[in-house]
């Protein structure tokens, strides 16, 4: 697995990953950044967000349970002083469908937390990850 970053103007940067996609990334307007995409910590929530739903949505259709939607809301916290590292990440489910098992999502989800999730538990090394979910 490979990326590249190219920079394109002030704080702002092309990263793009060996399958061949890219989105801008731009830094704060205190580096010259002008707002133009996420910023690189925002990325790493937006990462650990998607990695956790693909799984939930994967474990919950192998279980054949009804799902019909899945929205994972992340928070992080991030240290005072450099390097600003998370420190607390918190990933909450909020997983729709008809008839959903209150304890098939919680299975879903802690095995997303503690065996599938690579972001999630890679990230787990730096800072406290917890979890939750509600059934919409």
């Amino acid at each position: 697995m490979e990326a590249r970053a190219a920079w394109i103007e002030n704080g702002a940067f092309l990263a793009e990953a060996g399958s061949g996609h890219a989105i801008v990334v731009d830094g704060p307007e205190s580096i010259g950044g002008r707002n133009l995409g996420p910023r690189p910590m925002e990325l790493m929530l937006m990462s650990v967000a998607s990695c956790s739903a693909v799984d939930i949505v994967h474990i919950l259709k192998r279980a054949r349970q009804p799902v019909a939607g899945c929205e994972v809301r992340v928070t992080g916290t991030r240290a005072e002083t450099e390097p600003k590292v998370f420190t607390d990440i918190h990933l909450h489910f909020v997983v729709r469908g008809h008839g959903l098992s209150a304890a098939q999502v919680r299975r879903a989800v802690e095995l997303s937390a503690t065996k599938y999730c690579s972001a999630s538990i890679m990230l787990a090394q730096a800072a406290r990850v917890t979890h939750d979910f509600e059934l919409a």
